[in-house]
């Protein structure tokens, strides 16, 4: 594990002190406008672009151009060179930005500090971020949302690559996850290395109550921060590894961004809390689906993100050739085989690729000897496993209630590669999960006469796609697809494409294979074989709708 000291606490105030300080923050954040919307609106697309690949001078220079212009805000323009460009600024400006907290109580709070630049004291010194603020916003089922974020200065304030107590902000996987939740209600849910509490905040827009784990106090720190900025309460923290904060307790809702990036176990290569359980291998993602099991109450869903390791699998760029005792998404299964599974394969990496983009991710430059250094010590700890390839994804695991001992096949148990584009989910694909989880329990519970008697209606977002060859009559491929979810496109024959064409929600599924039957003049029963396990899936991946 890393020797680095760990951070000093980001403020010496108690709690109630904190709390009044960020209240007064607040206000001032309202009354500058520090929203998405304004900043986009501040600096452009074209600088808001730059800042995403980590640039700030295209932003900089609007900012110096436009912060005096009338009708921009000097408090925003203040608060965005500060906080997002990781600027010093002028001790008297920050004042004017902060009218309620001012800068003193600024400082208390540990949000800034003396530049140390040689200004003085006053109005004329310059004051440097501490922390990173900036907003943030979203759309999930419940509607639009916006929130600010605090988390630690990133390498663009800090000038040099992170510290390896680093707590990240909201980086492209916790907004994956986030937009991954089931938006169900649930009583009480447990968010498993909650980082900067990002999971712990969007839970809390269906969950009565929430507890809130990390093995980083600093990150503790930094979420109660969060949401006591952002109005949000009936979280509780605790410091702990896994599931040792919890033992004994079960959820009915465990969501997890764990840091499950695969680190060599060797001296000298640095171990960031945010993406490092401090694990050989993918064995810390194996942890946490093989300990929700106790964690869940029946009926409990366990989210969570994860790589998987492929060994001695002689793979191609889109994923692996055949199947193995080594595949990696059939490990994810074994480790989830007393559960309920549902594990979806977004992408596989080769051994390079993926860790030339984590030894980036921690701020070291290629053509470096440093990064030559831990290239080598990456691809080492890769080959003593025998690992060619990893994999990323999603994982959605469910503890059976009594009802799953009515469902076929003893439950939900996918395996799937979807390595290609996602539908369109302005809301995010937890709304379409909890529609497929339902779809999947409810067909799974009738046996084919059931169905056969069972109204369905296609889903909005599926069309019909047919390609021709020129002059031909007939169509020589036909397609389903799916415009949300994960954009599946299924390959449809007469016979399926015929019943989902007819499936408005007026005729039950066995009169409209029997009418097909008659019509292709072939067996009714060997039809019905065929097509009431078609409907199945398309019922399972949210294509086909229940119509009652």
């Amino acid at each position: 594990m890393s020797t680095e000291p760990n951070p000093s606490p980001l403020t010496a105030v108690d709690e109630a002190r904190a709390d009044e300080l960020l209240g007064l923050l607040r206000a001032d954040l309202v009354a500058a406008d520090f929203t998405v919307a304004a900043l986009e609106e501040l600096w452009g697309e074209d600088a808001a672009a730059a800042l995403h690949r980590g640039e700030r001078v295209p932003a900089r220079r609007v900012l110096d151009a436009r912060r005096r212009e009338h009708g921009a805000s000097a408090g925003l323009a203040t608060l965005a060179e500060l906080f997002v460009l990781g600027v010093p600024v002028p001790h008297g400006e920050l004042a004017d930005a902060l009218v309620g907290l001012g800068v003193e109580g600024a400082i208390e709070l540990g949000l800034v500090g003396d530049a140390g630049d040689g200004g003085g004291s006053g109005r004329g010194a310059t004051v440097r971020a501490r922390l990173d603020l900036r907003p943030y916003a979203f759309t999930d089922a419940y509607g639009a949302g916006e929130w600010w974020i605090l988390s630690d200065l990133g390498e663009l304030a800090l000038g040099h690559a992170l510290g390896e107590h680093h707590v990240l902000g909201v980086g492209g996987a916790s907004m994956t996850l986030s937009g991954l939740m089931l938006p169900t209600p649930a009583k009480r849910v447990l968010d498993l290395g909650t980082g900067c509490g990002i999971q712990a905040m969007h839970a809390s827009r269906f969950a009565e109550r929430i507890v809130a784990t990390d093995i980083s106090e600093r990150a503790l720190e930094i979420a109660r921060l969060n949401l006591v900025l952002n109005g949000i309460g009936g979280v509780e923290f605790r410091l702990g590894s896994l599931f040792e904060p919890v033992a004994g307790e079960r959820f009915d809702r465990i969501v997890s961004n764990p840091p499950f990036v695969i680190t060599p176990r060797i001296e000298g290569v640095p171990e960031y809390d945010y993406r490092d359980g401090g694990m050989v291998g993918d064995a810390l993602v194996e942890a946490v689906i093989r300990g929700a099991h106790d964690h869940l109450e029946p009926g409990g869903v366990a989210q969570l993100l994860g790589n998987w390791e492929y060994r001695g699998v002689g793979a191609s760029a889109g994923g692996p050739a055949g199947a193995s005792a080594s595949d990696g998404l059939e490990r994810v299964g074994d480790w989830a085989a007393m559960l309920e599974h549902w594990v979806i394969e977004r992408e596989v990496q080769h051994v390079t690729e993926y860790a030339e983009t984590w030894i980036r991710d921690g701020g070291t430059r290629p053509g470096s000897a440093e990064f030559d250094r831990l290239y080598d010590a990456w691809l080492d700890d890769f080959a003593a496993r025998g690992v060619e390839r990893v994999g990323f994804g999603y994982v959605l695991l469910r503890r059976a209630d009594a009802a799953a001992s009515t469902r076929s096949e003893g439950g939900l148990a996918r395996l799937e590669r979807l390595h290609g584009p996602l539908g369109s989910n302005e809301s995010g694909l937890g709304a379409h999960l909890a529609e497929c989880l339902a779809g999947h329990d409810r067909q799974a519970a009738l046996d084919d006469a059931m169905l056969a008697a069972t109204r369905f209606t296609a889903a909005g977002d599926v069309t019909e796609e047919r390609h021709y060859w020129p002059g031909d009559d007939d169509p020589t491929a036909m397609l389903l697809r799916q415009g949300g979810g994960f954009g599946r496109a299924i390959s449809l024959d007469t016979g399926l494409a015929a019943l989902v064409g007819a499936s408005d929600g007026e005729l039950p599924v066995g009169a409209i294979v029997a009418a097909l039957a008659q019509l292709l003049e072939v067996d009714e029963t060997a039809l019905a074989g065929e097509l009431l396990p078609a409907v199945r899936t398309l019922v399972d991946d949210g294509m086909l709708r229940f119509a009652d």
